[in-house]
């Protein structure tokens, strides 16, 4: 089969769940994933024929029955860097890249930082590799999760310590160090948006990492507050990701548990995804 051949079967088979554009798009990247080959290749030489045709049919029926694209790579490029991803960890999101960037050029002096709810590690990672003079440590109530993490650590080179802890419960007893800093980008997704979301994210990715009540919004982001009185010291920052529908909310809640010096800003998109505060 050409390289043109395989692509346009596998976009032909993709149409029913995504537009044709983002079909090809996604074809085209598959094809690149399982062959070694760039992108570039595939499209300048199209007649050519396509090494592990066998593999991309494979990959085809997983895409086909919705299974997200980095899931059957298995990885998923955040901040420059490929993270491994599987089944059962959040794929990484380019909005979580510019709450990276906030944190490394705030926390350039941070001696000690902690990523709650890790998932991947790649918030973690991207932070222990651009703030090399800083500990990190990471949580995750998941197995699964922690296991991911540590491997991507160990590939990337990242020096991160994880446990096993629970963000709405005893957060702070998992960890008797103090912190300049925690970031966060816990569940937020209200329950009753379930039905809308794109299937490949609703019936594949894991729930507990995305889903909260539609009564309690903002529950992770004030367990992880309180706990951060605990183990933040004196004048430390808290960062999150945030719920574009909750922000207000969440700058409130802040407010009540004692933060200050609150700041909300937007992501590329111009929506309010990310806030910082300081513990007063």
């Amino acid at each position: 089969m050409t390289r043109r051949e395989a692509i346009r079967h596998l976009a032909a088979r993709l149409v029913p769940l995504y537009d044709p554009r983002e079909a090809h798009s996604i074809a085209l990247a598959a094809a690149a994933g399982i062959s070694g080959l760039t992108t570039t290749a595939l499209l300048t030489d199209p007649g050519a024929e396509l090494p592990a045709a066998e593999r991309l049919e494979a990959a085809a029926e997983r895409l086909a029955a919705g299974e997200p694209l980095q899931y059957v790579l298995g990885e998923a490029g955040f901040c420059g860097r490929p993270f491994v991803v599987r089944p059962g960890v959040l794929i990484p999101r380019p909005e979580t890249e510019e709450l990276v960037a906030w944190v490394l050029r705030g926390e350039v002096r941070s001696r000690r930082l902690l990523d709650v709810g890790t998932g991947s590690g790649c918030i973690a990672v991207s932070l222990a590799l651009g703030l090399p003079g800083a500990e990190l440590f990471a949580a995750d109530l998941s197995d699964e999760a922690l296991a991911v993490a540590a491997e991507n650590a160990r590939r990337l080179g990242a020096r991160v310590t994880l446990r096993r802890a629970d963000a709405l419960h005893g957060l702070a007893d998992a960890f008797p160090e103090r912190f300049d800093a925690i970031v966060s980008n816990p569940p937020y997704v209200p329950e009753s948006d379930r039905a809308a979301m794109h299937p490949n994210v609703r019936d594949h990715e894991p729930g507990m990492a995305l889903f909260v009540p539609d009564d309690d919004r903002i529950l992770f982001y004030r367990a992880i507050a309180r706990a951060g009185r605990r183990l933040l010291l004196p004048g430390g920052r808290l960062y999150f990701e945030i719920y574009e529908h909750a922000a207000e909310e969440t700058e409130q809640m802040l407010r009540q548990e004692g933060y200050s010096a609150v700041e909300l800003r937007e992501d590329l998109n111009g929506k309010p995804r990310m806030i910082c505060s300081r513990l007063t």
